[in-house]
């Protein structure tokens, strides 16, 4: 499973579509009350507790949630996502459109736009950045995991490849080829990797020199050097004192920033953030514990609870450990966790027990599932049939970090390590950091047994369970190592390629019941409406489903 989040646009829709795509940007039509405050009397500086460090400033290769908050602030995409909600809306894109065979998509572009290093955006410049992203070689293509799933393959595999090639038809318009019809196209181009960056500045700082380090990537200096066309730049990443800095982007196309200065300041704990919300030392700040909303509100803070457009999951390893190949082994897991209690005594009101790898909002979603009931006893005699009693399972969870669909990793390892270990499994306990080490782990397959989400980046089945199982990798090894794997990812792929939303809706309830009934390669935990505080003194934030929140139209009160 990837480690990073209905739009549907099928071929048959075409028409439809393109009046969508052509509809004008309503950025700021959203709730962005800025107050009655005069501008004297609104601060410069919107500080906002981050829960992790970013790993990086190009979101090219970026995978998690911290650093995505970032980028976002900094680069823009040809499409983007309507502030509060899950639907795409036109960025840099005016416009596009298919052809007829849904093959080849033209961009009309918006003119008189440049990057914060002064040089123009343009149809050239777009091509210039496919070119980029799919000219990856080497240790830049395990980086690049967001191309990889999306896109198939690089230049050297085109055959495996959605994307084809890109035209400059003039200095406003880019045609775009790719090579099969997918429902997540171009719906995939609202996602922040996919952003536009300036080619001038990539290759000044040969931006495509990744090379592998360790287990992880080391990155070239244009990672730590961006140069999009949002709103802010980077002025400073000071990791001493655990700051990240933007500043005001005076090249800006759109209405300038409502405050000049975000600092991002990066406290793991989230105890720690809400006592510096309380002290004034930041001013907004994500995921507060469920069980400090009505203390945080009863404080005179905001708090706005996203809907629950994410799942919690349990991932399995049987690639490190065979025993987890059985069947009756992963359902004997399942069984074992009292999913209820964590749900209810961990996460907010409208929190839901899961029963497939989506939540009920997207389309797919199979309503004739149940979850799997909590019954050690069932458990129990699982194991004793498949000769595992006793078993050991190292048992993994992420440190330094809350994520949206699991507030406290930490908690929620206890409470399941306890009932694993009262059905007679031994558990090993593992962590690391988040962005020191865990999720680097997790994709390499160091854990039998791990703790890990998704929050969706687009409102489409294929964006949750086709992200987790249809691209089989060597590091897929929840399905890899399985045989049926490569017949799960095939129909996955067939899925998405229906053109009729009702035929493909049907294809992907009957995935989801297989997936839960005869594969079960990790276990789906819960669905969790994750919030977002600020101070009273902040005006002008609109909470994401997505969690993709910009701050361009924030103020801050004296």
């Amino acid at each position: 499973m990837m480690l990073k989040r209905k739009v549907p646009i099928a071929l048959m829709a075409a028409a439809a579509l393109t009046v969508t795509a052509c509809a004008e940007s309503d950025r700021d039509s959203g709730d962005t009350d800025t107050g009655t405050a005069a501008a004297s009397d609104l601060k410069d500086t919107f500080t906002f507790g981050a829960a992790g460090a970013p790993e990086l400033f190009d979101p090219f290769y970026a995978t998690d949630g911290e650093t995505f908050r970032v980028t976002r602030q900094i680069h823009q995409g040809l499409l983007g996502v309507k502030p509060g909600s899950a639907d795409v809306q036109p960025e840099l894109a005016e416009s596009w459109e298919p052809s007829a065979d849904g093959l080849s998509w033209t961009f009309k572009l918006k003119q008189g736009v440049k990057f914060s290093d002064g040089e123009p955006f343009n149809a050239e410049a777009v091509c210039a950045n496919f070119t980029r992203m799919f000219e990856q070689k080497g240790a830049g293509q395990t980086a690049a995991e967001y191309w990889g799933y999306f896109f198939g393959s690089f230049s050297d595999k085109p055959e495996g490849s959605l994307y084809k090639s890109c035209q400059a038809q003039d200095e406003s318009t880019a045609v775009v080829q790719i090579t099969r019809t997918t429902s997540s196209f171009p719906t995939i181009l609202s996602l922040d990797s996919f952003s536009m960056q300036s080619p001038k500045a990539l290759q000044a700082g040969d931006a495509n020199n990744v090379v592998a380090q360790g287990e992880g990537f080391k990155f070239p200096e244009y990672a730590l050097n961006p140069v999009g066309v949002g709103p802010y730049k980077l002025e400073k990443y000071d990791e001493a004192n655990k700051t990240v800095t933007l500043v005001a982007n005076d090249t800006y196309y759109g209405d300038p920033p409502k405050t000049k200065t975000i600092v991002f300041k990066i406290i793991a704990d989230e105890s720690t953030r809400r006592q510096e919300l309380q002290a004034g030392s930041i001013d907004g700040y994500d995921l507060p514990n469920p069980v400090d909303w009505k203390g945080l509100e009863d404080e005179g803070n905001k708090v706005e609870v996203r809907p629950a457009f994410n799942i919690l999951y349990m991932g399995l390893n049987p690639k490190k450990n065979a025993q987890l190949k059985d069947l009756k082994v992963r359902q004997a897991l399942y069984h074992a966790l009292n999913r209820d209690q964590m749900v209810t005594s961990q996460l907010p009101e409208g929190a839901k027990v899961a029963s497939q790898f989506m939540p009920d909002t997207v389309s797919g979603y199979n309503d004739q599932l149940q979850p799997y009931p909590y019954d050690p006893e069932k458990a129990k005699a699982l194991l004793k049939e498949a000769g595992a009693e006793g078993m050991t399972l190292q048992f993994a969870y992420p440190t330094e970090v809350s994520r949206p669909y699991m507030p406290d990793p930490q908690k929620i390892h206890d409470a399941f390590k306890k009932d694993l270990e009262a059905v007679g499994i031994k558990v090993e306990v593992v962590n690391k950091p988040w962005n020191g080490g865990y999720l680097d782990d997790v994709n390499v397959g160091k854990y039998d047994a791990f703790l890990l989400g998704w929050t969706g980046d687009y409102n489409a089945a294929d964006n949750f369970v086709g992200t987790f199982f249809a691209n089989l990798e060597e590091n897929d090894f929840q399905t890899i190592a399985m045989p049926w794997g490569k017949t799960l990812a095939d129909d996955l792929k067939k899925a998405d390629a229906i053109v009729d939303e009702g035929e493909r809706e049907a294809a992907y309830q009957k995935i989801n019941q297989q997936i839960a009934e005869e594969y079960l390669p990790g276990l789906p935990i819960s669905h969790s409406p994750p919030a977002l505080v600020t101070s009273a003194k902040v005006s002008g934030l609109v909470a994401s489903p997505l969690t993709a929140e910009t701050f361009d139209t924030v103020t801050v009160a004296e």
